[in-house]
């Protein structure tokens, strides 16, 4: 019997923002050999989406998507709206239908070891990582409002409470990645995985399903961003799931509740 064949670059899990996800499904997010090795779905989007900027951070080079120009007229128009997709995903040339009325540009980032942007040799993944990706896409885009999806959602709490000044509200939906390890470490363990020049990269599939998320780290970063922001309520919850570090922020002041839609709207207009 015949391997099967090894994914082509970014044709794994693309970043679907308007795919429903089983809340607290933690089988969707587990490693198994069909999530490494498997030949995966049909590729509807072969190459990178155009224009693509090419960012650096550190050795990685990250591919930093503009999926559609700027719809609005006045100051909200001139404001990015950056998506950060899930764990295993990569960004998709399309906007989220929640994110259809965004009056500004809007962009997508892949993170390292995704998509179109590098892999890493031998793994070493970390939120924190994801979250200096993101960081090197601010200082390229400059102030944004930030969409995350799954584990885009967790590096956009870090990202608003590490960047308040560049970061105009974010917004937190389901997704790929969003419930994490838990609030403690695990057993040691060595992560071993094959060696594809591919992505997702099985390293970060591995990792980043067992990263550790305490809820008073999740809250740090969001009283940094309450604290620190000009919006009175710069943090939305848009989803269903709740895993402890974002069931920790739901019930602090300065997080609002509610449709992503309703959520980008207000970011908008304020």
């Amino acid at each position: 019997m015949s391997e099967p064949e090894a994914p082509t670059r970014g044709s794994r899990s693309a970043f679907d923002p308007d795919r429903p996800v089983n809340p607290v499904d933690l089988s969707a997010v587990k490693v198994s050999p069909d999530a490494v090795r498997g030949p995966g779905r049909a590729d509807e989007h072969p190459t990178a989406p155009v224009p693509t900027v090419r960012l650096r951070h550190n050795r990685i080079e990250l591919a930093l998507h503009r999926i559609r120009e700027a719809t609005g007229s006045g100051d909200a128009s001139t404001r990015p709206l950056l998506l950060l997709h899930g764990l295993g995903e990569r960004t998709l040339a399309v906007v989220p239908a929640a994110a259809a009325a965004w009056p500004g540009p809007v962009w997508g980032l892949d993170f390292t070891g995704h998509g179109w942007s590098s892999v890493p040799r031998g793994g070493g993944y970390t939120v924190e990582l994801l979250m200096a990706d993101a960081d090197a896409a601010l200082a390229h885009l400059g102030r944004c409002t930030v969409f995350g999806r799954g584990l885009g959602a967790y590096v956009a709490l870090l990202l608003a409470g590490a960047r308040p000044s560049l970061v105009h509200g974010v917004v937190l939906t389901d997704g790929p990645g969003i419930v994490g390890g838990g609030i403690g470490p695990g057993a040691p363990r060595i992560t071993v995985a094959p060696a594809l020049d591919t992505t997702p990269d099985p390293f970060a599939l591995a990792e980043l399903t067992v990263d550790v998320r305490p809820p008073d780290y999740a809250t740090t970063y969001l009283h940094q961003a309450v604290q620190l922001s000009e919006l009175s309520e710069p943090i939305s919850i848009c989803g269903v799931v709740r895993p402890p570090w974002l069931d920790a922020v739901e019930g602090e002041p300065g997080v609002w509740t509610g449709p992503a839609d309703e959520a980008l709207a207000r970011y908008a207009t304020h």
